[in-house]
């Protein structure tokens, strides 16, 4: 049995193939093409061709795609939405997409804001207007809206009104609505939690074009007996089913893929990883094996959020960076990128562009193309452009750490040639073997997770009960994403009292993982 994980990236596209063992049987890197699957086709024609690996043992598949993200910063491919908030009066001073761009603001094609809602405590701020609800959802109906997003003020401590609208969005609108429920997305706090939502909501166009099109070019090249997941941006998976409902998991599930697999190649469990690519470099941290959460709102194409996200650094430094000499002497590296033209541009291959590969080869820490073509550049100049992308790394680490203590530090992706084997704050410099795919590598032995969060007065729930309660949701969540039940175990465990609520209020929140089925 075979699994094959593939990952887009923003210049090149990586496929593998792992053995029932873990063991990497083989990987190959293509350059992403402008319509995706033209890559993900060459990409598994490719490693199928490496490893000889017959297409009907290849029993599961994942992917890591940036289709999501490039929707929302692209403005391309977002569906039309009703958005419904419940909240009045009390939420009526600020109407929902109130800081967005005109642009991304055109994806809704009506508002509604009708009474309901809850206190931080949990008492009802007014009753559901369901009348008022079941209009809105008649005149979007009419308007042959397909996607809903429904938010409600402190749904995250109570979700009734919310679950009563979808129910009710359902009735009206028919079964074949894709309804975003806040609850089920963002963390605390109204409006980010309901931009996260609205984006869900818009992204559902995207998500069936990519998992019917990823299926459907597998099946195109024989591989019919394999389960296909989506890789989420917590270092796990979702079924197909799961990623049509919460697309925006699927954001910046890239730097993810690479620190799950640079966990894996290396065997550290807490890290730093840094992640060279062809166009930019990703710095993220890896905490008991799993990619370290934002603790702050999070910004995707101009709109604020507070769902989970990886804590990450991206940097304009990549393989492919530009580099130039300035009139006082002074070298940059990028953060301009030839990306996935790199074998056409570079000087190494016969390109009129100085490169990070470039000075890479120059100072003999890589070997690709033709080196000739580079011994005209100056070790001088070679040493400074390798100084500037050794500074622009440290800097960032320094950033990601919580101390002054150096880290252990693991260097992956296809550009971490261009970076040398000491830095500065890192105490050991690791380079796993296959790190150039670790992104692919980190799809493919990933597992299911289920996350749970909620307000919890220790002194009306004990805490040893609210916390066992927890888990089992989190368990529960798990399991609904395609997880072996036996399986399953709780990664993360976290309560935070909030000294501004009355009672002993805490914010309990809970992440558990296991085997895909």
């Amino acid at each position: 049995m075979y699994k094959l994980g593939i990952d887009v990236g923003g210049t090149n596209t990586d496929a593998v193939l792992i053995d029932e063992n873990l063991h990497v049987a083989a990987s190959v890197k293509q350059h992403t093409t402008e319509d995706v699957y033209g890559g993900i086709l060459a990409a598994v024609r490719a490693v199928l061709k490496e490893s000889g690996v017959n297409p009907s043992e290849i029993r599961q598949a994942m992917l890591g795609t940036t289709q999501c993200t490039n929707a929302i910063v692209q403005r391309k491919g977002l569906a039309p939405i009703g958005i419904l908030r419940i909240g009045a009066p009390a939420a009526l001073g600020i109407p929902p997409m109130v800081d967005w761009a005109e642009d991304l603001k055109t994806v809704a094609v009506d508002t509604a804001m009708v009474g309901g809602g809850f206190e931080y405590d949990g008492k009802e701020l007014a009753p559901f207007d369901e009348e008022a609800a079941r209009d809105f959802f008649l005149g979007l109906k009419e308007k042959n809206v397909q996607s809903v997003a429904i938010s409600c003020v402190f749904s995250t401590v109570r979700s009734d009104h919310e679950l009563r609208a979808a129910a009710l969005c359902r009735e009206v609108m028919g079964d074949g609505v894709h309804v975003s429920v806040s609850s089920e997305i963002g963390s605390m706090g109204l409006m980010e939690r309901e931009n996260a939502t609205i984006l869900n909501a818009a992204l559902y166009h995207v998500a069936e074009s990519f998992t019917e099109g990823f299926a459907r070019s597998l099946r195109d090249e024989g591989i019919t007996n394999a389960d296909v997941y989506l890789s989420q941006n917590d270092g796990t998976l979702m079924t197909m089913e799961y990623a049509r409902r919460y697309p925006i998991l699927t954001i910046a599930c890239g730097p993810t893929n690479s620190i799950r697999g640079a966990c894996y190649l290396s065997s550290l469990k807490n890290a730093v990883v840094v992640d060279v690519g062809g166009t930019t470099t990703d710095l993220g941290v890896i905490q008991n094996g799993f990619p370290r959460e934002s603790g702050v709102a999070v910004t995707i194409g101009g709109v604020r959020t507070n769902f989970r996200m990886p804590d990450v650094i991206s940097i304009g430094l990549g393989g492919g960076s530009i580099v130039r000499e300035l009139g006082d002497g002074r070298v940059t590296v990028g953060p301009d990128s030839v990306g996935y033209q790199i074998t056409e541009k570079a000087l190494v291959f016969g390109g009129d562009v100085c490169t990070a590969t470039d000075i890479a080869v120059r100072l003999g820490l890589a070997r690709l193309g033709d080196p000739s073509k580079v011994s005209h550049l100056s070790e001088e100049f070679a040493r400074k452009a390798l100084a500037a992308a050794t500074e622009l790394v440290e800097d960032s680490l320094d950033a990601m750490k919580v101390s002054s203590e150096d880290v252990d530090l693991i260097l992956v992706g296809g550009g971490s040639i261009i970076l040398p084997e000491t830095l500065s704050g890192a105490k050991t410099v690791v380079k796993p073997e296959s790190g150039g795919v670790a992104n692919a590598i980190g799809s493919v032995i990933s597992k299911v997770s289920g996350n749970y969060e909620k307000l919890v007065d220790y002194l009306a729930t004990p805490r040893e009960q609210a916390l066992e309660e927890a888990k089992a949701e989190a368990a529960r969540l798990a399991v609904e994403a395609g997880a072996v039940e036996e399986s399953v175990e709780i990664i993360d465990v976290e309560d935070v009292p909030l000294q501004y609520y009355p009672g002993n209020t805490n914010r309990v929140k809970v992440k558990a993982a296991g085997d895909l089925r």
